[in-house]
């Protein structure tokens, strides 16, 4: 760029140059640094973001186009179609259909170009995406043979990208948890003895090693790659419609695997919570039998019931109904998923998030039902699998499910056997004299 010739031809005084930098230090800031600082243009600069992603997707999805459209025109548009049943049904399609997933997926893409957004609303929509995605991807992955493995490059990229995304953000640490010492004093005790002032003492556990980056997706970090994305959803679990914490306990409860009898066994602990309105036992007694392989289905030598699959879905729809739990969630858990390997580094973040569904006070009775039904299946396949990390946590929450279930039924007996009138209040009744004669 060139300077302007006077400049360079007349040299200024000491004085006019004094009041030159004066004048020019009270000047004010660019109008780039006002508008980005202002929040009607970046609230504006957002929406239209949103609004360019969404109509853009409406020329994909095999529809006219109107729902996503008219989506598109509110003053949240990424917002709307989080809690847009009707857009639901129709992205979750098109993510099942058994074409999607491969590198020339315009969905797949679509998701990918979508997350690449500097935007927090438009992440948070691909991520609520992330179950019903992660769940396709590896119930094909685990069920397909290596020679007719379809091309599931679509995926891999969007679960690639958020994964980048978390080793950005961890800049190389692993995740940490403070385990409390019980021998040092808190806000809830004091420790009998005189705690030792040494805090090199204090443990700290490791949820998650650091992240390497990954270029593409290996056999030998899927578990980690998918593990890593669901803590990213992990993080914005609270702000995720239902619809897509559903999709995820029923997934969940698919990759356990439906085929144990033992998903119950800690419900059975209280023998009298079992027992039914004519005063018979509902199956709690038969679970104990199959489970030694007396009942009247064949068993093969692995120990695995052949002949009574049909028998152990009813009995846990009985176990179910009995802790108030919908009958229907419990019949349609096979409708999504197959059952999967499940690595520590996949199964920690899946117990974390049915936490939350389990007790997240915003969560909805048909999500706490389902996660209900996704951690006794969990809890079956690690027992049998012998993973004590993943025995402890999920015995915890399903001890807390009964205890939960079990107050909220009480709370609903103390009100159902309340007085009509709240205000009103009831005398007390006179004690009974009986007169007797001598």
């Amino acid at each position: 760029m060139d300077f302007p010739n006077n400049h360079s031809t007349n040299s200024p005084s000491p004085s006019s140059s004094s009041s030159t930098s004066s004048s020019t230090a009270r000047q004010p800031p660019p109008s780039t640094t006002t508008t980005d600082s202002d929040p009607m243009h970046s609230w504006w600069e957002s929406v239209s973001k949103q609004r360019s992603r969404i109509l853009s997707l409406s020329y994909l999805l095999p529809s006219d186009g109107t729902t996503l459209s008219s989506l598109a025109d509110s003053d949240r548009p990424a917002l709307s179609l989080l809690s847009s049943p009707a857009a639901y049904s129709l992205i979750s399609s098109a993510l099942s259909s058994p074409t999607s997933g491969s590198g020339s997926d315009p969905l797949c893409q679509w998701l990918y170009e979508t997350f690449q957004s500097s935007d927090p609303h438009l992440r948070l929509l691909v991520l609520s995406f992330l179950p019903l995605l992660s769940g396709t991807y590896l119930s094909r992955i685990h069920t397909s043979d290596s020679s007719s493995l379809p091309s599931l490059s679509g995926f891999e990229a969007v679960l690639l990208a958020v994964y980048s995304s978390e080793v950005k953000s961890r800049s190389g640490k692993p995740l940490l948890v403070q385990i409390p010492d019980l021998s040092q004093p808190s806000l809830y005790h004091a420790p009998r003895n005189k705690p030792a002032d040494d805090r090199s003492r204090q443990s700290v556990g490791v949820l998650s090693p650091p992240l390497e980056p990954l270029l593409a997706v290996k056999s030998t970090k899927r578990a980690v790659i998918v593990g890593t994305g669901l803590d990213c959803y992990y993080k914005q679990v609270f702000q995720m419609p239902a619809w897509s914490k559903l999709d995820f306990c029923t997934f969940a409860a698919a990759w356990a695997g439906q085929d144990c009898p033992c998903r119950t066994k800690l419900d059975g602990d209280d023998h009298d919570h079992y027992k039914s309105g004519n005063g018979n036992s509902n199956g709690h007694d038969h679970f104990f039998m199959k489970d030694s392989g007396l009942s009247n289905g064949r068993r093969s030598r692995d120990g695995d019931d052949v002949g009574s699959e049909d028998d152990v879905i009813k009995d846990v729809v009985v176990e179910m109904d009995n802790l108030g739990i919908n009958k229907e969630d419990a019949e349609n858990l096979e409708k999504k998923g197959v059952r999967i390997p499940l690595p520590w580094e996949l199964l920690r973040p899946v117990v974390t998030i049915l936490g939350h569904c389990l007790f997240g006070p915003s969560n909805s009775q048909d999500v706490k039902d389902a996660a209900s039904i996704a951690i006794r299946c969990l809890y079956a396949r690690a027992s049998h699998d012998l993973a004590p990390q993943a025995i402890l946590a999920l015995q915890s929450l399903i001890r807390l499910d009964k205890s939960a279930r079990a107050a909220a039924k009480a709370a609903a007996t103390v009100v159902a056997n309340a007085p009509s009138n709240a205000n009103t209040p009831s005398k007390a009744k006179k004690p009974e004299i009986l007169l007797v004669s001598k």
